[in-house]
């Protein structure tokens, strides 16, 4: 029987990923990798919700993948988050960006960062069923209709 293996160790082990302290990681490079693997998160469920044109699904997803969302999310979560988590999306948020939003305020974008730093962490981390409850439990909580 075949022992089963997350999509970050078969990365790892296939592309020959050495270990690195994720301490090390700085913010934005774990917020662009929660930014990809939230994105990911959302694109499945609209997928599995629904198989339709690409620019349907496309149209669904821009709705829940956006910093206003997004920083609506982490604000409903933040008495969910452990003292760690907490310090991961601070990080995040306070990370200085030379990019911002296109429809959103400074506030949210960095929010969102925090949020998508968050994500990063946990996944990096191994945590991925907390990551996915996280977000589920942002959905419910922000009433989000996927």
């Amino acid at each position: 029987m075949e022992e089963s293996v997350t999509i970050l160790e078969a990365i790892k082990r296939d592309f020959s990923c050495g270990e690195i302290d994720i301490r090390t990681y700085s913010p934005l490079a774990l917020a662009y990798i929660g930014d990809a693997i939230y994105d990911l998160v959302i694109r499945t469920i609209v997928v599995e919700r629904g198989n339709t044109s690409a620019n349907k699904l496309h149209k669904k997803t821009v709705g829940y993948v956006n910093a206003r969302i997004q920083a609506q999310m982490i604000e409903a979560l933040m008495d969910e988050l452990t003292e760690e988590e907490a310090a991961v999306y601070k990080r995040g948020r306070n990370a200085k960006s030379y990019t911002t939003a296109k429809n959103a305020s400074v506030i949210e974008y960095r929010k969102a960062t925090g949020f998508e730093a968050l994500c990063g962490y946990l996944y990096l981390t191994g945590k991925q069923e907390r990551m996915l409850m996280l977000i589920k439990k942002a959905v419910e909580l922000v009433g989000m209709k996927i």
